[in-house]
C-alpha cells in the first residue's frame, strides 16, 4: 500500500530535521521505558508480598484505566496536576521554589508516558511473581531466607526473563506515541517519527514524504524489535500443587510497601482524579439526551468488543500453536507454523497503527470517500494493535498451565473438549478476561486510526471528545472523558476478580 506512494518527489528524508526527529524519538523512548520499569519492579514487588490489605483489588483495576483513556485525555490530567497551576507546582511554590515544573518538552512527555506505562509494567510484573509456585515461598520462610535471598533467588529469575518483552512492549509504545507528544511536546524540537508522519499527511498535505516518514518508522522499529529478541528467554516453570499463595516475608516490610504502593497510587490516580472533577462538573443530563453521545457511544463499544474478539481470535493461534509445535509427535507443518506465528505477535510493532492507518487511508482515497471504509479499516487495526497486549497475557499463563497439567491429562487420558472444559478453562479464564479487557480498553481509547480517518457520520467517543475540546465545549469533553474511564473501569472488574483459595484444609486432608 505505501509502495505505491513512495515514488517521485525531491525532498530528501534524511535532512537535518528528520535526523534530529529520530534522535528525540529514541530518547524519549528509551528514558521512558528505564523510568517505568525501574518503578515498576518495586511496585510489582509489593503487590505480590502484600496480598490481603483492603483496597489492593481496586489499586490493580485503577492500573488498567490509563489504557482506555484517550491519550489526549490523559495528557490533560497530567496538565492539571503537573502543569504551570497544578497541584506539584503550587506544593512546589508554598516550599519556596520559584521556578515551578515545566510540563511542556521532554519533561512532560516522560511524565506523560511513565503515567500511561508504569501500571502496564507494573500488571505484567505482578502476574509474573503470581505464578511463581506457593511452595517457593513456603520453603523460603522455612529456610529463613531474608528479603535480600527472597529477591536474588526467587523473584529476580522470573523478574529477569520476562523483563524483556515487557520493555520492548513500552519501548515500541513509546517510540509510536504521537498524541502525549504533539500535545506535550511544545514544538518542533520534541517531535517523533509519528508526529511528523501525521503533520505531514493531514497538515502539509504531502503523501510522498508521509510515505518516506513511515519506511523509517518501520525500519527503526524492525532494528529494535530484532536487538530486543536477542534477550528473549522462555521462563522456567517450576512444580506445584496448586497450593494458596501465602508470602511470609510481608510482614517485615508492610511499611516500605505501604510507601511504595500510596506513592504508585497517587501518581496514578491524581491525573484520574482531575479528569473525574472535570467530569462530574459536566451537565450529564443534556449528554444523556444527545443523539450524537449515543451514536458515538455505540460505535465504540461496537467497534471495541469486534476489535477484542478478532485480536483473541489472532492471538489463540499464535498462543497455541508454537506450544502443539513442541510435543515430540508434532509434524513438519506444525513445526513450522510454531517458529512463524510468534512474530505475528509482533506485527504491529515493527508496522505501527498509524503507519497501517496511512497506508490504508492512501489506497482507499482511490475508490472515493474513506470514511465509508472506517469502521472496518479501524476494526482491524485496533485488533492488530492489541495483538501483543493479549498474546503477553496469554502465552505465559498457557505456558505455565501445560507446564503443570500436560503430562497429568495426558496420563489420565483427558483430551479433547472435556480437558477445555474442566482443565483448560478453568485455569486460563482469567488470562482469556485480562486480554479481552486490555483489546478493548485499548480499542474504546484509540484517537490515532480514527483521526486519520474521520469523518461526517462516523464518530467515536474518543474523535467526540476531540471534537468537543477542539470546538472549547470543555465541559461537554471532560463528560465524554468520565463516561469512557468508566466503562474501561468496568471491563477490569471480570479480571480482576480475588481468586478463591483453591487449596484444601489440612483438616479435610
Amino acid at each position: 500500500m505505501l509502495l505505491a506512494h513512495a515514488g517521485g518527489g525531491d525532498a530528501p528524508l534524511f535532512d537535518a530535521y528528520i535526523w534530529r526527529v529520530a534522535q528525540f524519538t529514541l530518547m524519549q523512548a528509551a528514558l521512558s521505558t528505564a523510568l517505568s520499569i525501574l518503578l515498576a519492579i518495586p511496585v510489582a514487588r509489593a503487590l505480590a508480598r502484600q496480598r490481603d490489605f483492603w483496597g489492593r483489588v481496586w489499586i490493580i483495576r485503577l492500573s488498567v484505566v490509563p489504557l482506555g483513556l484517550p491519550a489526549l485525555v490523559a495528557a490533560l490530567g497530567v496538565i492539571e496536576v503537573w502543569g504551570r497551576q497544578g497541584v506539584v507546582n503550587d506544593l512546589l511554590r508554598l516550599g519556596g521554589l520559584q521556578n515551578p515544573v515545566s510540563v511542556y518538552g521532554l519533561a512532560g512527555i516522560l511524565i506523560a508516558h511513565v503515567f500511561f506505562n508504569l501500571p502496564l509494567a507494573a500488571r505484567f510484573l505482578l502476574a509474573a511473581l503470581d505464578r511463581i509456585p506457593a511452595e517457593y515461598w513456603l520453603s523460603s520462610a522455612n529456610l529463613g531466607m531474608g528479603g535480600g535471598a527472597v529477591f536474588r533467588l526467587i523473584e529476580w529469575p522470573v523478574i529477569r526473563r520476562v523483563l524483556p518483552g515487557i520493555a520492548g512492549l513500552v519501548f515500541m509504545l513509546c517510540v509510536t506515541s504521537f498524541t502525549i507528544v504533539l500535545t506535550l511536546g511544545g514544538g518542533p524540537a520534541a517531535t517523533t517519527i509519528e508526529v511528523a508522519i501525521y503533520q505531514a499527511l493531514r497538515f502539509d498535505f504531502d503523501p510522498q514524504r508521509a510515505v518516506l516518514l513511515a519506511f523509517l518508522q518501520i525500519a527503526v522499529t524492525a532494528v529494535l524489535l530484532w536487538l530486543l529478541s536477542l534477550f528473549a528467554r522462555p521462563p522456567e516453570e517450576g512444580a506445584t500443587a496448586g497450593r494458596a499463595i501465602r508470602r511470609f516475608d510481608g510482614r517485615r516490610r508492610r511499611l516500605a510497601d505501604g510507601v511504595v504502593i500510596v506513592v504508585f497510587t497517587l501518581f496514578t490516580a491524581a491525573p484520574l482524579a482531575a479528569t473525574l472533577a472535570a467530569g462530574l462538573a459536566a451537565d450529564f443530563g443534556r449528554l444523556a439526551l444527545d443523539p450524537l453521545l449515543h451514536r458515538a457511544l455505540f460505535t465504540s463499544l461496537a467497534i471495541s468488543f469486534a476489535s477484542a474478539c478478532l485480536s483473541l481470535a489472532i492471538a489463540l493461534p499464535v498462543v497455541l500453536v508454537p506450544r502443539l509445535a513442541e510435543a515430540g509427535d508434532a509434524g513438519v507443518s506444525t513445526r513450522l507454523m510454531g517458529r512463524a506465528l510468534p512474530a505475528v505477535g509482533s506485527l504491529i510493532l515493527l508496522v505501527p497503527p498509524v503507519v497501517v492507518a496511512t497506508g490504508w487511508f492512501l489506497v482507499l482515497r482511490l475508490f472515493g470517500e474513506t470514511g465509508r471504509f472506517a469502521p472496518a479499516v479501524i476494526t482491524v487495526i485496533n485488533a492488530l494493535m492489541a495483538l501483543p497486549f493479549v498474546v503477553r497475557v496469554l502465552e505465559p499463563a498457557y505456558r505455565t498451565h501445560l507446564a503443570r497439567t500436560a503430562r497429568l491429562a495426558l496420563s489420565l487420558g483427558v483430551t479433547g473438549m472435556h480437558r477445555l472444559l474442566w482443565i483448560d478453562w478453568p485455569a486460563l479464564r482469567k488470562p482469556f478476561l485480562t486480554a479481552f479487557a486490555f483489546a478493548m480498553a485499548l480499542s474504546l481509547g484509540d484517537l490515532g486510526a480514527v483521526a486519520i480517518f474521520g469523518a461526517e457520520g462516523f464518530v467515536t467517543l474518543p474523535w467526540l471528545l476531540f471534537s468537543r475540546m477542539a470546538s472549547y465545549r470543555t465541559a461537554d469533553a471532560a463528560g465524554i472523558a468520565l463516561i469512557l474511564g468508566v466503562i474501561c473501569l468496568a471491563l477490569t472488574l471480570p479480571s480482576t476478580a480475588p481468586e478463591r483459595p483453591t487449596e484444601r484444609p489440612a483438616a479435610d486432608a
